[in-house]
């Protein structure tokens, strides 16, 4: 399956749902996620810029591979996906053929459906809580992303191709600036 998505920082939650309710979207997940990425020792999936992550969502557990490639205006990633039936024995499984963890997370996320788009808006707590609200909108091209992104209020400049580590390195380098 093909991703098309974009993040959109420091959001006010409230003020996107009411807009996405009022637009006619559906609310489809409220609740707790819970992230596994993993990597060999050498990084080779990290280093090709790919992602394997293993993904808890209330009852639902998934592991993901994305071979992700960047445009400007968008993430694109190829993403093979495949339902797990047992969250703990397929960590198991990932570290006895010489994979380890190289970041856990865990956020709260609220999800909406409109049309052929996504709308994710994400809140790290734990030890990524110093990372504010985000919105990530995903859809199969990037045109409605930007025709979304604008009825929300937002311009094109304001959506951004980033992966998960690359959110984290910019509001991890504004904390450093913060506590210095």
């Amino acid at each position: 399956m093909r991703e098309i998505e974009a993040k959109i920082l420091e959001v006010n939650r409230a003020k996107v749902e009411e807009t996405l309710i009022g637009l006619g979207a559906k609310k489809i997940f409220d609740g707790d996620i819970q992230t596994f990425f993993f990597d060999y020792k050498d990084g080779s999936i990290v280093k090709a810029k790919d992602v394997l992550r293993l993904r808890k969502e209330q009852n639902q557990v998934e592991l993901t591979y994305k071979k992700v490639h960047v445009t400007q205006t968008a993430k694109v990633a190829e993403e093979y996906s495949v339902e797990i039936s047992d969250f703990e024995v397929m960590k198991k499984i990932l570290e006895t053929l010489g994979l380890f963890v190289t970041e856990s997370m865990e956020k709260h996320r609220v999800s909406y459906k409109l049309d052929q788009a996504r709308f994710d808006i994400d809140c790290y707590y734990g030890s990524y809580d110093f990372i504010p609200e985000f919105l990530e909108i995903e859809a199969e091209n990037t045109e409605p992303i930007h025709k979304y992104a604008a009825l929300l209020g937002f311009k094109d400049k304001d959506c951004l191709p980033w992966s998960t580590v690359e959110l984290i390195n910019h509001y991890s380098s504004k904390k450093g600036k913060n506590e210095s």
